[in-house]
């Protein structure tokens, strides 16, 4: 187990660093923050002065070489907005971010099993078309427009629910109803396929000679050999809203990593930038270690590789 861990590690050492790479060079293509911090009627030299105490009037390269030094040391730099460690900035709003993420994938994952499992039971019945249609229509839907149209309708025309913000429950509904709608939608095909191919199996059909419900014959014998693939899947999905909840989160005005990475975008903060692209990198790499430790303990195929 040491051992596999040690070469993901080391594997995703090179991804990391290309990704902090490219974030540090596609950065500086938004242009001089001086133009943002300093006054409209600002002289040359007040621009220069500025340029030089943030270390931008030094060549890409020395700029590249003086930030991984910093990282090196645990300093990512300070927030031109605020003053602050960028790195402090970022773990404060990373937390936001996974709790949406974890919260979105339990109710999904819930959700999921229980209409895949319900769709199984009788393929291409009625309730496994159904099921169909709703999980394709659901995976289909962009992010961006059901957050549109959920607060077109739900606040502004009912009034029901707030348009932003994280204060009481309420706020946590449209955020989440709009992360969840794919990955529940994938979650259903998985989980149906795979309980299609459990239950067609020998034990399933002894297990029902015995006088089995159908309740516990998914619940005590197909479920955990369908687990294993949903499972992945569902990691993956996990790791794709913790990428990927910067559209929903500007929006809703959550306030996690992923607005922080556009609010720093805009304002050309870099490096709260550079440190919550990092701390996001690093939470993936350390959500897909997790994924396949699980994936090995539902399936006894794969402990050898991992153990090798």
């Amino acid at each position: 187990m040491l051992v596999y861990l040690r070469k993901r590690i080391i594997s995703s050492l090179l991804p990391l660093v290309v990704v902090v790479v490219g974030v540090f060079a596609l950065a500086r293509l938004t242009g001089n923050p001086a133009s943002l911090y300093l006054p409209l009627n600002a002289t040359d030299q007040m621009r220069a002065d500025f340029t030089a105490r943030q270390g931008l009037d030094q060549p890409l390269l020395v700029q590249m070489a003086d930030y991984f030094g910093g990282v090196l040391r645990l300093d990512f730099g300070e927030s031109l907005r605020t003053g602050e460690p960028a790195a402090a900035m970022a773990l404060r709003a990373f937390p936001a971010t996974l709790q949406l993420a974890a919260t979105t994938m339990v109710i999904a994952i819930v959700a999921a099993v229980l209409v895949g499992c319900w769709a199984a039971l009788k393929p291409n019945g009625i309730a496994d078309r159904i099921s169909s249609f709703v999980s394709m229509a659901a995976a289909s839907i962009p992010d961006f427009w059901l957050a549109i149209v959920g607060i077109w309708i739900f606040a502004i025309t009912l009034g029901w629910l707030p348009t932003s913000g994280v204060s009481g429950g309420e706020a946590w509904i449209l955020p989440i109803a709009t992360l969840m709608l794919r990955p529940f939608g994938v979650l259903v095909q998985i989980v149906r396929g795979a309980m299609v191919s459990a239950l067609s199996e020998p034990y399933i059909k002894l297990a029902r000679s015995k006088g089995a419900s159908d309740a516990r014959v998914v619940s005590h014998h197909a479920l955990r050999n369908a687990a294993a693939p949903a499972l992945t899947v569902a990691g993956d999905l996990t790791v794709g809203l913790v990428n990927g909840a910067v559209v929903v989160e500007t929006i809703f005005g959550w306030p996690g990593i992923g607005k922080l990475m556009i609010d720093s975008i805009l304002q050309r903060d870099f490096a709260v930038l550079q440190a919550a692209v990092l701390i996001t990198a690093i939470a993936i790499f350390v959500l897909n270690i997790l994924i396949d430790l699980g994936y090995a303990l539902l399936d006894a195929r794969v402990r050898p590789t991992v153990k090798a």
